[in-house]
Parts: structure tokens; sequence; C-alpha cells
């Protein structure tokens, strides 16, 4: 086992070289460690279904091509599996950004350790991605870099960890290990347009700070790095009576954001969060808000009953 965690680890600072392709952002980096992490599966015992829907920079107006304002559609679930030690998940994820669309399968698996007072989980992942480009104006007809209603479709992997324990939690994971390359073809069918995966790191965490018997403050910070750029977000949320919060957060060189949410039903099994953020940077090219919707359902953590055996005097003999 001291072989893997360095082995894991390795896999977050090697590939760092590739061609940008921007990936899906959520406010709710909070509630949503299934797309930050594969070794969220299954880590926190419960099994969870959740949906995120983000409409990025509303009613943006490109004045041309498909507009501007990106749409994002997340699915995931996740259980725990005593049999293997660990738990499984999945993540489906369909992403509109103008004219080129991206939709993602992806299969997860978490081995799990007991470490101190929580839980480390070393996950690894398998995806299927597929990214499709539109119809783009060009300069030079017959352009043979320029995608013309063109697909393609590529295995690739991720990889990461995560730690959590009743009062704290942090983990991080690495995308596209394979830099697996995409082709697109021209008018023409025979465009050269190329596209290589780019490793994109993230680090999360958060601590869950009492601060009565009915209210707990957590604050949060998600760290996003890829071969262009660094950014990160930084905020906190304040949960009453394990039912209802409501938070602030700072992206940064993007906007300021609010959220709210309600926990229903026995055990606060479904819970429903809205945030909404504001843009602060560079506002002459975006809209000013973008808006994220995120439902999910939580089970019961799984009971393991044995049977005990049954005795019967029938088959007892004494001398």
């Amino acid at each position: 086992m001291k072989k893997i965690i360095p082995a894991v680890l390795l896999l977050f600072f090697c590939h760092l070289n590739s061609w940008a392709q921007q990936q899906p952002q959520f406010t709710h980096y909070g509630f949503n460690g299934m797309y930050i992490s594969p070794a969220y599966a299954g880590i926190t015992n419960r099994p969870e279904i959740q949906s995120i829907y983000r409409y990025q920079w509303l009613n943006y107006d490109a004045s041309f091509d498909d507009g501007g304002s990106p749409r994002t559609l997340l699915l995931t679930a996740h259980t725990p599996v005593r049999l293997l030690k660990g738990g499984v998940g999945i993540t489906l994820v369909q992403d509109q950004i103008a004219n080129t669309r991206i939709q993602q399968a992806a299969i997860s698996y978490s081995f799990h350790l007991n470490v101190g007072e929580g839980k480390l989980g070393i996950g690894v992942q398998g995806n299927i991605n597929n990214i499709r480009k539109g119809s783009y104006r060009f300069i030079d007809e017959g352009d043979p870099n320029i995608p013309f209603n063109s697909s393609d479709s590529k295995f690739d992997m991720g990889a990461g960890l995560w730690y959590e324990s009743e009062r704290f939690y942090a983990g991080g994971g690495v995308t596209s290990l394979l830099r697996s390359s995409y082709q697109f073809m021209d008018v023409d069918n025979t465009g050269g347009g190329r596209v290589v995966g780019e490793n994109h790191i993230y680090l999360t965490g958060g601590y869950h700070l009492p601060l009565s018997n009915q209210l707990v403050l957590t604050p949060t910070a998600l760290l996003k790095h890829d071969t262009e750029t660094f950014s990160f977000d930084a905020g906190a949320r304040v949960t009453f009576d394990e039912k209802y919060w409501g938070g602030l957060n700072f992206r940064h060189q993007e906007a300021v954001s609010a959220l709210v949410g309600i926990a229903m039903l026995q055990d606060n099994a479904l819970r429903v969060g809205y945030a909404l953020d504001l843009t602060t940077f560079n506002k002459v090219a975006k809209a000013p808000t973008s808006h994220e919707v995120m439902v999910s359902y939580r089970l019961p953590e799984p009971v393991v009953r044995f049977r005990p055996p049954v005795r019967t005097p029938r088959y007892n003999f004494t001398k």
C-alpha cells in the first residue's frame, strides 16, 4: 500500500503540457466531489444521485455563430461497495459552448482506507469523451483546419485522492492522463483539425465548524490548474439544523456568488440548491449573471446484517 499512494500522487503532476480545452466549472463544488475526484466514489458511505444544471452568462448575445453562453448538465451517482473495499460511481456530462458540444461518460472506482478519524479514497476513472464541432465561418474557403459538423470520440483516464472525516474533507483529481487526440474533418472531409486533451488539476477542501447546536459554518476552497491558467474559488456557507444553508463564494477573475438550499424528507435525503453568479471581471465580454441548480438524493447508509447461527438442543449431546 505504501507504493500505491506515491504512484497516484505522481499522476497529479505528470503530463502537464497540452492544448487548452476549457472544462465546466460549478459554484456547487462544495457538494460535487464526484466531478472533482474519482476517489470520492462511496466515501461518504451513503449512495447518492446528483444533478447540476448550469447556465453561464445568461442571454449572452455573441451576434454570430451559435452564441456564447456555456450550458452544462452534470449527472453523477455513486455508492459504497463493501466487497470491493471501496466505492464505484458514474459521471455523465454534456457541455455546450457556442459551436462545440462535449459529452462525457465516466466510470470511477475508489479504494478506501481507514486513516485516523476518517477515510482515504484512492480513485481511478475511465471515460469516453465525444467532441462535436459545428459549422464555423472561414476566411479562406476550403481551409482544412476549419471543422464542419465533425465529431470524434476517444477513451481517456483520470485519477484522484479524497479524505473524508466528520469535520474535514480534502481531495483532488487530474483529468486526461492519456492526452487523447481528437481529429476533425472540414467541409470537404479532408481536414486536419486536431485537439489534444488537456490535463486539469483540481484540489479542494472544507471544514465543518460548529457555531452552536444548530449552526455549522463550512469554509470551502477549490484550486484549478491547466497548462495556461490557474484559478481558485473561496467561500463559506452556514447550515441551520442540517436542513437549510446559505453562503457566498468568490471565483478568481470571474464572479461573486450566492448559494441557498434546503434538505427535505427523512434523514434529509433530498437536497435542492440554487446559486447565482454575478460577473465581476471583464464584464464587457460577458453577461451579468450565471445560474446553477442542484438536486441530489441520498439513500440511507447500507447496513450489513449477518445471520447468527441457530443452535438447538436436538444436536447437543452430553456424556
